[in-house]
């Protein structure tokens, strides 16, 4: 990336017009807009008043390469990872600070060496491994700023361990915000917190909670790949999946009738009359078994919903009507075992 390149990105991204900048440094916009476009260079006089303009630093404002291939990256890691050993650790951070200073706007080059910098100052007990402290954070700071999403989300995931490893934890969570609240892992993060806090309580309602998340998530995704199966026709993978889901059910303990359930959907693939008809008297017995989540073990830590007392025969109503009127149980129609089921 040329000067004038990094010029326009960093302008832009201050919120700055040609000439807002031109009038803050006493030039003209035309000089300026030559800048961006390569026609000329600003006066070395200026560089650093454009740099403390743009919040860069000198390195940066002066970086002719902002990015390297994956493989050049790879193989300044080994090299990082030569000194340490062969040297010093102190020589490796230095040699690397250096790198980062060349390629300041290099991402994945920042991001593995803060990383391994970083773990490799414990694994070798590297005495007074606080002083390297701010340098790295400020690695780690520097790419929560990044365009990529996945690499905001790494450096995030850095300074959350990082203080979550010096107990901070009010400053670890700060950096969970960067993570989507919908986050599974985020949740489990927050988790980690309570539990290292001393929060026990909200520690288990977090774990629980992402239990809950999973099985549904994981059911969700079994009920997908069992639909893609019988349009394909292929009832051995749908057996299989079949028997995924049962499982599933038993592991979190989600009680008799979802085990039932997906016995009956397999059941209704394979238009099976006597499998069907098991099933639905199976289902309509075991309608308590609906409710087995919230007697869980599990999932004692969650304040869950008392259901009504006639919540079983409210729900007894609901699927007999679904049995009776679903257009996919068509072939049990004729079945004088069914009608009577669906007439009690």
């Amino acid at each position: 990336m040329m000067i004038g390149e990094v010029i326009r990105k960093y302008r832009k991204k201050k919120e700055l017009t040609q000439e807002e900048m031109a009038n803050l440094l006493g030039v003209t916009a035309p000089a300026v807009n030559k800048w961006e476009n390569g026609i000329s260079m600003p006066d070395i006089s200026l560089l650093s008043p454009i740099a403390r303009l743009l919040d860069v630093s000198l390195n940066e404002l002066l970086s002719f390469k902002s990015e390297l291939s994956i493989r050049e990256i790879q193989e300044l890691s080994l090299k990082l990872d030569q000194i340490s050993e062969t040297e010093s650790y102190e020589a490796a951070f230095t040699w690397g600070e250096k790198q980062i200073e060349d390629y300041p706007n290099c991402e994945k080059l920042i991001y593995n060496f803060s990383v391994t910098l970083d773990t490799k100052r414990y694994i070798m007990r590297i005495p007074d491994s606080e002083k390297y402290d701010s340098r790295i954070l400020n690695w780690y700071e520097k790419l929560l700023n990044s365009s990529d999403e996945s690499m905001k989300i790494s450096a995030a995931d850095a300074l959350y361990n990082y203080y979550l490893r010096n107990e901070n934890y009010k400053k670890a969570a700060e950096y969970l915000s960067c993570f989507s609240m919908e986050s599974l892992e985020r949740k489990r993060k927050t988790a980690v917190i309570y539990e290292k806090a001393g929060e026990t309580e909200k520690a288990y309602k977090e774990y629980e909670e992402i239990l809950i998340s999973t099985y549904r998530l994981n059911t969700m995704v079994f009920n997908s790949l069992f639909s893609l199966k019988c349009k394909e026709n292929d009832v051995e993978m749908a057996e299989y999946y079949t028997q995924k889901q049962k499982l599933l059910a038993e592991l979190f303990d989600s009680g008799e009738y979802s085990i039932i359930a997906a016995d009956m959907e397999l059941a209704q693939f394979q238009q099976d009359k006597d499998k069907t008809l098991a099933c639905a008297e199976r289902m309509l017995q075991s309608l308590n078994s609906l409710y087995s989540c919230s007697s869980s073990p599990l999932f004692s830590h969650i304040i869950t919903k008392v259901p009504e007392p006639d919540a079983a025969q409210k729900m007894r109503e609901s699927i007999i009507y679904s049995l009776k009127y679903d257009e996919s149980f068509t072939y049990m129609s004729s079945d004088p075992r069914w009608n009577e089921l669906l007439s009690k």
